[in-house]
């Protein structure tokens, strides 16, 4: 009799893209979510080479209505609305994710600690996520931008401190479930330090529920900078944004130009849409049940 040889199991990598094919095959919305993400990417990369004009410079002629010279019209200093919505991606996308980078570092750091070592680590982390939940999380932010100055970066951290609370609870609650685990002590007993299990053994496992949380907090970020720009404490004018924008077309709603609200806007409702949809494929994705 000959032996049969088993087929090689599929990689790490071939299993991940098997999840994506069947996340869109089998939801429609996760494939849309996911061409309008690349439509954004593609906005904010590119942004000056596919805007029809300069983004800062007048065209002369103020509050045109949409046309086929521009699409999305002009605003009341005869800039083309259309050339700004472009541009103003790659500001708002930058915020969101430099702001969700660090909180997702931090807060992957402290939870972790936290949920693993318990003890005094366990309540010093978890009395400082009270602080930052006692407040409104948009009037904190309010407070921190207020205190230390209107720039982007200042943005960026106070939207980072505001996030900051949901990966320290979440990254805390999963590793404490799993620190006793079977893995995890036969990794102690075969010489492992504290350091090493976290960063080797307990980490990499819950890498993949906290990227569903990444991308939720990617529309909220986005939506939290536009309403700091949208009540002032956000990127100075005349730089485009898609708070500013609407704040600004927000003066000629009354006067029936409602183009200079209306297409910043609805990009702005289209990315917070586009990165919960993308969330619920991501949970899609990584679901072993999901593929079986």
């Amino acid at each position: 009799m000959t032996d049969q040889i088993a087929p090689p199991e599929p990689s790490r990598l071939a299993t991940l893209w098997s999840g994506f094919a069947h996340a869109m095959k089998s939801n429609p919305l996760t494939a849309f979510a996911m061409a309008l993400f690349l439509l954004f990417v593609i906005a904010a990369v590119l942004g000056e080479t596919i805007a029809p004009y300069d983004p800062l410079a007048s065209t002369g002629a103020t509050l045109q209505p949409p046309s086929w010279a521009h699409p999305f019209g002009t605003d009341q200093l005869g800039r083309d609305v259309l050339s700004r919505t472009i541009v103003a991606a790659r500001v708002d996308f930058g915020i969101a994710i430099a702001a969700v980078s660090i909180s997702f570092l931090l807060g992957l750091g402290l939870g972790a600690a936290a949920g693993y070592y318990g003890g005094w680590t366990d309540r010093i982390v978890g009395r400082m996520v009270d602080t930052i939940m006692a407040f409104p999380l948009f009037v904190l932010a309010m407070g921190v931008v207020a205190a230390l100055g209107n720039t982007v970066w200042n943005i960026v951290y106070a939207t980072a401190i505001i996030n900051l609370p949901f990966y320290i609870r979440f990254a805390r609650a999963e590793v404490n479930s799993r620190r006793d685990a079977g893995f995890v002590e036969a990794a102690r007993l075969s010489g492992n330090g504290s350091v090493r299990i976290l960063a080797v053994h307990l980490v990499p496992n819950i890498l993949p529920p906290m990227m569903v949380q990444v991308s939720l907090n990617l529309g909220w970020a986005i939506l939290n900078a536009a309403g700091l720009s949208f009540i002032g404490l956000g990127v100075r004018p005349p730089t485009p944004e898609w708070g500013i924008m609407v704040s600004e077309g927000a003066n000629y709603i009354f006067s029936g130009e409602w183009w200079i609200f209306f297409f910043p806007g609805m990009a702005l409702v289209l990315a917070v849409f586009c990165f919960n949809l993308l969330g619920d494929g991501l949970r899609d994705i990584i679901d072993p049940k999901g593929r079986t």
